[in-house]
């Protein structure tokens, strides 16, 4: 028992670390929109470039998982996503800004893979409960720099620059601390893993990348639109609180599968309510102009919990459904998908706000990217064996 919590404890932590300085840019937008003169679509791509990196380099966190082990994997991606961080700090144009964003989601998406495959390993009889408490690591790591931002932006001296050091400090803090006292890894990292490049039936892994996308698309787009959407509408006072609600919304999700972890597992009603209360929060969202703030508020957080619950109920699928040594492979390629999708997404929106001249407009593709959540979810089998999605070498 002691154990499996210290295991626990560490799972969390790293998923803090996977997204505090992803997190501190949309506090900091309306700064970097003044002082780089970013466009609507210059938005997009830089909420979208973590999204894209998270895709493209999964497979080369998974590379990474059968050279080094998985937790070697994880503290190298750590340190990247810190250094990343911190260089965004010292950045004088868009194009610096994007590569040191660039840097960072790169770490990220390196340690990303690696992570089902220590909840398999560390938790093989609680996939579900290590997941959710992950996830619920992930959740907190969201919520701090949005939640804490008006406290630390004034003690910093209103300097945009010094959010982004400060946040990277954590993350080498809990870097050290899994290189210290993880368990060790048997064997060697090829034994491990069973392998790096995914091997699945390319339809089963789109199926799963489309539906965790969505949960992305729904989670990154309207943080990083949210806040120029209340602002053009004469609310920017409702841009903390719903950024807050927005990312605090998800804790309760993240709650309920910790508790009833088993009743929710292998399930896809929960996916499906999810779908519809997103569509219902961002109907509300895009008429924030006759609405009141509590009511804009309430809904942000709606559309937190949908996507928060979708996305740790996500996470729970490459453990279940495929062997433990295939686990970070299937989660890179259903991450390739998922994350490329939800880019996708995340540019659409921007040039929807720059071509229709209004932000409402770049909520229109995010209510798109829900629809997975109802129409693709029905057709997963969740009961299948672990080995049917993959297919044999």
């Amino acid at each position: 028992m002691h154990a499996s919590l210290f295991r626990l404890t560490l799972l969390w932590l790293v998923g803090n670390a996977l997204r505090m300085s992803i997190l501190a840019v949309p506090p900091v937008i309306p700064m970097l929109r003044s002082e780089f003169r970013l466009s609507g679509t210059e938005i997009g791509i830089l909420t979208g470039l973590p999204i894209v990196l998270f895709g493209a380099a999964a497979l080369v966190g998974s590379r990474l998982v059968s050279v080094m082990g998985v937790v070697r994997a994880v503290v190298a991606g750590l340190l990247l996503t810190a250094i990343g961080s911190a260089l965004r700090s010292g950045t004088h144009d868009v194009i610096e800004l994007f590569a040191a964003t660039a840097v960072m989601s790169a770490g990220v998406a390196i340690t990303q893979p690696a992570t089902p495959a220590l909840v398999g390993r560390w938790l093989p009889q609680h996939i579900a409960l290590g997941t959710a408490v992950y996830t619920n690591g992930l959740l907190v790591g969201e919520i701090l720099p949005v939640g804490l931002f008006s406290l630390l932006f004034s003690v910093l001296g209103q300097s945009w620059r010094a959010t982004f050091v400060l946040w990277a400090l954590p993350i080498v803090v809990i870097a050290a601390l899994v290189l210290a006292f993880a368990p060790r890894e048997a064997g060697t990292p090829a034994a491990v893993t069973g392998g790096w490049w995914p091997r699945w039936r390319l339809r089963d892994i789109v199926r799963l990348g489309l539906v965790f996308g969505s949960t992305n698309a729904l989670y990154f787009a309207s943080n990083a639109f949210l806040p120029g959407q209340l602002t053009e509408i004469s609310r920017p006072d409702l841009v903390s609180p719903a950024l807050t609600a927005l990312n605090l919304g998800q804790l309760p999700a993240s709650l309920l599968l910790i508790v009833f972890a088993r009743r929710f597992e292998r399930k896809g009603w929960p996916f499906l309510l999810a779908g519809v209360l997103a569509l219902a929060s961002i109907a509300v969202i895009v008429s924030a102009t006759g609405a009141s703030g509590a009511s804009v508020v309430a809904s942000a957080a709606v559309l937190g919990f949908s996507a928060g619950g979708a996305f740790a109920l996500g996470l729970t699928l490459p453990p279940l459904l495929s062997n433990p040594g295939e686990v970070a492979r299937v989660s890179a390629a259903m991450f390739t998908v998922s994350y490329s999708s939800a880019l996708v997404v995340s540019i659409l929106s921007g040039a929807a706000w720059d071509l229709a001249g209004s932000a409402d407009f770049a909520f229109l593709p995010i209510a798109i990217s829900a629809l997975p959540l109802l129409v693709l979810v029905p057709t997963i089998d969740f009961e299948r064996r672990p080995q049917s999605i993959i297919r044999a070498e």
